[in-house]
């Protein structure tokens, strides 16, 4: 039986654009601008990602490809009787974990959709203050079984695309999910451009305070960058194995990092005009801007102010959230479906119904764990918190940090060139600087990563 794959180019950039794009674009991004020196934490952030981000993509992408198999398979093809599948084991459990965990606050931009569609943002046809809509998202969050509820629609959602497989699931939705993606954030920010003080939020984005330059700032810059693009976590090994042996992996990773910078700098180009026209920021001394409130609470308020046009464009904002998060999920899921399928032999329309099913086993538990209260916790952090910790701040790094030893040290020079170029075919004179960063400082900023999210819990 032919394995599953993308059937144009455009379909695994639209793919693996829509991994990296997600709800952290539109509220991390914005909020690690706002605390690290705006401007200067872009200019930043665009080097790293230019520099770093696109050689350990690329390390991932030539693990799938060279073996077109999911990451557990790909390790054990590469290095057979080690203890290298391994790290493909950890890809899989940590995509699970973060599937769990990201589906509850996936699940709520829906219940903000069917908010916005009804005006309840307005009481009595008077806009609610910013202390009410603030008290409300609070409200939800301990609302435990009804998260559960909006959190398996989503994971239905995203099951529903997977099922359909990769060329006619996977490519042909993320084509069009990352295409109106961009469409809306474009709509938006044309609009917040036109907003009294937009000017002071373009300053503050891109006229950069070279003061503001710390090592903490560089450190969240790494960590935004590497963690944006899906690394370390087997979404990007998986994506690579359904990558045609005669597609160029380098313009295609510089592509799929152009977009997701792309819809991040769109999403402050929405966020801080409006956000300085409304008086929310800057913000206030010795307080701190906070994502989820950001998003969920103050976002609601600002287009509550804006005459005529504010209904439609909340409504609009939403909508933009769920398919933000929706394309991170479904590279998520992904990963689970390919190793059940793969290496368990089960069908793909079982093989998603399981992954959907074991997500939102544990899903449950950290949707609940938000309320207060509840059981869920451990050691006085929610199941939530816990799973995020786990994820973001140890398996990722650690998943990326052995992924670049790997292909840098145990595979070696001759057989990265190889893959990058497809058997010398491809003329690519950047190949020695590529693997120079992947073997040497890669490595490095990894672990700085690494090291500092574990001392800054």
């Amino acid at each position: 039986m032919s394995r599953d794959g993308f059937g144009s180019k455009i379909g695994i950039i639209a793919a693996a654009a829509g991994s990296a794009v997600g709800l952290g674009n539109i509220y991390r991004f914005p909020c690690e601008l706002s605390g690290n020196g705006g401007g200067a934490f872009l200019l930043v952030y665009l080097l790293i990602v230019l520099c770093l981000g696109v050689p350990v993509m690329l390390s991932e992408f030539v693990i799938g490809r060279a073996t077109q198999k999911n990451p557990i398979g790909a390790f054990r093809t590469l290095r057979p009787r080690s203890a290298w599948p391994i790290l493909g084991y950890l890809g899989v459990i940590c995509a699970f974990i973060i599937m769990a965990f990201y589906s509850t606050v996936a699940g709520w931009t829906l219940e903000y959709i069917v908010k916005a569609v009804g005006n309840q943002f307005h009481e009595n046809g008077v806009a609610k203050d910013h202390e009410t809509i603030v008290a409300e998202f609070k409200a939800f969050q301990q609302m435990g079984w009804k998260n559960v509820l909006w959190q398996g629609a989503f994971i239905f959602l995203t099951g529903f695309v997977v099922f359909k497989g990769v060329a006619n699931g996977i490519e042909k939705y993320t084509k069009i999910l990352m295409p109106l993606l961009v469409l809306i954030l474009i709509v938006l920010g044309v609009y917040t451009l036109t907003l009294d003080k937009a000017g002071e939020g373009l300053a503050f984005l891109f006229k950069p305070d070279f003061s503001k330059i710390t090592g903490s700032v560089l450190v969240s810059a790494l960590g935004q960058a590497f963690f944006s693009l899906s690394m370390g976590m087997g979404v990007l090994i998986t994506y690579g194995s359904y990558i045609k042996k005669d597609d160029n992996m380098v313009t295609t990773s510089l592509s799929v990092v152009l977009a997701d910078t792309m819809v991040a700098v769109l999403a402050a180009l929405v966020i801080f005009p409006a956000a300085y026209s409304f008086g929310e920021l800057p913000p206030k001394p010795g307080t701190e801007v906070n994502g989820m409130s950001l998003i969920f609470s103050t976002l609601p308020m600002i287009f509550n102010q804006m005459e005529g046009v504010g209904y439609f464009l909340c409504i609009i904002f939403f909508v933009l959230l769920a398919v933000a998060a929706l394309t991170s999920t479904i590279s998520l899921l992904e990963v689970i479906v390919a190793y059940l399928v793969e290496e368990l032999h089960l069908p793909r329309r079982w093989a998603t119904v399981l992954a959907s099913v074991g997500c939102m086993a544990l899903g449950v538990f950290a949707s609940l764990s938000l309320k207060e209260g509840s059981i869920f916790t451990i050691a006085g952090k929610s199941f939530f918190e816990n799973l995020d910790f786990i994820s973001a701040k140890v398996l990722l790094p650690v998943g990326a940090l052995f992924i670049v030893i790997f292909v840098g040290w145990i595979m070696g020079k001759r057989w990265f060139n190889a893959e990058l170029t497809n058997d010398g075919k491809l003329k690519l004179s950047i190949k020695g600087i590529v693997y120079f960063i992947i073997k040497f400082i890669a490595p490095l900023a990894i672990a700085v990563i690494f090291i500092s999210g574990l001392l800054n819990p």
